[in-house]
């Protein structure tokens, strides 16, 4: 039979994770369907849905927003890198029950430095938001060495107690959106990690957190540049903007390798995605 996936989340209508799969499974000669499937704001309708979803017979899920925290709460065993983030973004439906891991970390890591040419070795990073989504990136992120990570979000202690989780001799400072250290010449590589660009919105930072040469980068894709990208560059023309289309299909593959036992090429399908997209 034709083993079934799909993503949760909501909103889910703009995923292109059906997409994805449907070209890696097309790439690798996998016998698999992926669907996206909305659920309703609710921790109790999350795990209501999951379990409906198992006695169909799905053999895995990919979670998204709001549910990424929610996941980590009803999975049955969690990978050391789920365990980190205390978020999950992949669930592996076996006879042991459901098995969590969080993929999107190396996703935006390998898509930065990959795709985007900037490495995060010795580089200053300003992390907007505090939630699931930047939970599960920071493990990989303070592995590539950054020479400092910054963390800003609405609620300051939020990102207080997310710093706090890692022990690393890098330094790690938090601070709410009104407090984010000014740099001479801005950060190095500023990450996006709320969902505010998915209803039109900016987070409330100073437009000195850019400089000539920053990164920045939103989780967040689209057909064109999220209203975050056009931000960064009105405030500097010269920096560089990236969307998380790219952390999208690297997460994909991750998952897609621990569900199928293949690693697919990701290069393709994110210059197929894009086209199709414009």
């Amino acid at each position: 039979m034709t083993d079934v996936y799909a993503v949760v989340g909501n909103p889910i209508a703009h995923s292109k994770s059906p997409l994805i799969h449907r070209l890696f499974a097309e790439q690798t000669g996998q016998d698999m369907v992926y669907e996206a499937i909305r659920i309703d704001d609710e921790a109790t309708n999350f795990k209501y849905e999951v379990a409906g979803l198992i006695s169909r017979g799905y053999k895995g899920l990919n979670i998204t927003v709001p549910f990424k925290l929610d996941a980590f709460e009803q999975a049955t065993s969690l990978s050391e890198s789920a365990k980190v983030a205390h978020a999950v973004n992949t669930y592996t439906f076996t006879e042991k029950g459901i098995e969590a891991d969080n993929t999107d970390g190396i996703g935006l890591v390998n898509d930065i430095q990959q795709n985007g040419g900037v490495s995060f070795a010795h580089k200053r990073v300003l992390i907007l938001g505090a939630g699931g989504a930047v939970q599960g990136i920071l493990e990989p992120l303070l592995d590539a060495l950054p020479a400092s990570v910054h963390i800003a979000n609405r609620t300051p202690q939020r990102a207080e107690v997310l710093g706090k989780r890692f022990e690393t001799d890098i330094p790690i400072s938090a601070s709410g959106w009104d407090a984010i250290p000014e740099k001479a010449s801005g950060y190095d590589i500023i990450i996006n990690g709320t969902s505010a660009s998915l209803e039109g919105k900016l987070p409330p930072i100073s437009p000195g957190v850019v400089g000539e040469n920053s990164l920045v980068y939103d989780m967040m894709y689209g057909d064109k540049p999220t209203v975050f990208m056009d931000w960064a560059k009105q405030t500097q023309p010269s920096c560089q903007t990236m969307d998380g289309l790219g952390m999208l299909v690297g997460q994909a593959a991750e998952a897609f390798y621990l569900w199928r036992g293949v690693r697919p090429e990701t290069a393709p399908v994110i210059a197929e995605v894009r086209a199709l997209m414009a």
